[in-house]
């Protein structure tokens, strides 16, 4: 699958096991540490026109997306049940997003590049202030922002 240089369609997945973007980082650190490399493994294969490698999987944690990740490859993974999966293998850089609510869902869904969050630039002061990310998340959550 070629990668496009502006990727229109996304992937949205809730973090399981994690409740904030940095138990997420120690994790997949730990798991780069270990040698492994950074698959999250699914039971379907995005097969949507305008997804490619080049496009980001971006996390739910607490009820809001917070951080995404680009997918740089998939993999078909042959589970030990014998079926086969789609493997999202991840650039082991993570991307801080403006909290955007999100309900529960189970699996995964696409995410169009015009319903993606914003980046949070490191260091930066967004438009609406140098606002905590988590006093954001919580504004957002009361619908006050």
């Amino acid at each position: 699958m070629p990668i496009l240089s502006s990727p229109s369609i996304h992937i949205l997945k809730l973090c399981v096991g994690c409740d904030n973007v940095e138990m997420l980082a120690d994790w997949q650190k730990q798991r780069i540490a270990a040698g492994h490399a950074l698959i999250h493994t699914t039971r379907q294969t995005p097969r949507r026109d305008g997804f490619s490698e080049g496009s980001s999987l971006y996390w739910v944690m607490g009820g809001f997306v917070r951080v995404r990740q680009r997918i740089v490859a998939l993999h078909e993974i042959r589970g030990a049940d014998g079926i086969m999966r789609c493997g999202f293998e991840l650039d082991p850089q993570l991307v801080l997003t403006e909290p955007v609510p999100r309900r529960a869902f189970q699996g995964w869904r696409y995410l169009s590049a015009s319903e993606a969050p914003r980046d949070l630039i490191a260091g930066a002061i967004v438009e609406e202030g140098a606002m905590p990310p988590e006093m954001r998340a919580a504004l957002a959550e009361l619908a006050l922002i």
